[in-house]
């Protein structure tokens, strides 16, 4: 019974290492759903797709919208370029925020919608010193006086004559 429920804890524990991989995997930074795929780089979007075969150079189009957006022609449109066999689309400087991709193609047909959160990284820049880094002794140029050295080594002589009685008394054979 105990053999039991020790391989039936580690099994769990098997389970969940092995789906642990997949958990993180999905929660990255790229999505992917109806033929098209999202992926953010800081405040850079792209999406790619192979659902939009043209002739001549013309793919169609893409188009990044707001949550406050309802349609395809209301958001930042950009012609599909590529291949093909493999079309994409990008925006630069997206702020943070969700957004929805929306890939139509030249022919009229949807590709796919995908929404994708976008984190900008927060930039903060701090004045440099004027006249290079400031060395010194730190606060060993500061007088505490006469009280402050002599409590000081009182506690480092205290310490250092119990560590001895310790040591002294651990060494000693135990009687009964």
């Amino acid at each position: 019974m105990r053999t039991t429920q020790i391989l039936l804890r580690s099994g769990l524990t098997v389970a969940a290492a092995a789906a642990l991989p997949l958990t993180l995997a999905a929660g990255s930074a790229a999505a992917w759903g109806s033929g098209i795929s999202v992926s953010t780089s800081g405040s850079s979007v792209t999406v790619t797709t192979s659902a939009c075969p043209g002739s001549s150079g013309n793919f169609g189009n893409a188009s990044l919208l707001t949550s406050s957006q309802a349609n395809f022609a209301q958001g930042r449109q950009t012609p599909l370029t590529g291949t093909s066999n493999t079309q994409s689309a990008s925006w630069s400087g997206v702020s943070s925020g969700t957004y929805t991709v929306i890939v139509v193609c030249q022919n009229g047909t949807t590709a796919g919608t995908q929404s994708i959160v976008v984190s900008a990284p927060t930039i903060s820049a701090t004045a440099s010193p004027s006249r290079g880094v400031m060395g010194g002794l730190g606060g060993a140029t500061k007088d505490y006086g006469m009280a402050t050295v002599v409590g000081g080594g009182a506690l480092v002589a205290t310490g250092a004559v119990a560590a001895a009685w310790f040591l002294r008394r651990r060494s000693k054979p135990h009687r009964l």
